[in-house]
């Protein structure tokens, strides 16, 4: 069988786990990126509070498939992956997680990898955030648009296995 995996991000409305207002999901099989999931989702609340770093606005929003109208997409999306990445996978693992508890949903649970901690790892720079890591790497990205940073995040996942980072060490 060949490797299946996807790259995850979130962007959040708020600081509770379950505010997801954006996620995006790049799947990746055999190296190579053949698909990609994007939906903007209408949180559980009007209040929109990290506007000024994603840029997405409860008019934005309001109008959008909660989280559990969109989970049968998602488990679809990621149906046969053997694994999710994400750069800081706690975060998103916990979005993820409390997106589905408090809407109710359930599904199979998915092994987490994170390219922030294999970055740690394998490089040495002055930052390991998403941007600083996908520059080093010449990824282009258009940083908190989930989107974006999901394509970047399965370009660099790809980036440290060519440079030897065993899978064992970004598990979390």
């Amino acid at each position: 069988m060949s490797e299946a995996f996807a790259a995850i991000d979130f962007e959040t409305s708020g600081r509770a786990s379950h505010f997801a207002c954006s996620v995006g999901i790049a799947r990746v099989e055999d190296g190579e990126i053949v698909s990609r999931f994007y939906r903007l989702i209408r949180p559980p609340s009007s209040y929109v509070m990290f506007s000024w770093c994603h840029g997405l606005y409860w008019h934005d929003l309001k109008d959008k498939p909660s989280f559990a109208e969109i989970w049968p997409e998602i488990e679809e999306f990621i149906d046969g992956v053997q694994f999710l990445i994400a750069h800081n996978a706690r975060f998103d693992r916990r979005v993820l997680h409390g997106c589905r508890e408090y809407f109710g949903v359930t599904g199979a649970e998915t092994p987490f990898l994170d390219t922030l901690k294999g970055a740690r790892r394998t490089l040495r720079l002055p930052s390991y955030s998403l941007d600083a890591v996908c520059d080093y790497f010449n990824i282009p990205l258009n940083h908190h648009s989930a989107d974006s940073d999901a394509d970047g995040c399965a370009s660099i996942f790809l980036e440290l296995r060519k440079l030897g980072c065993p899978i064992e060490d970004m598990l979390i």
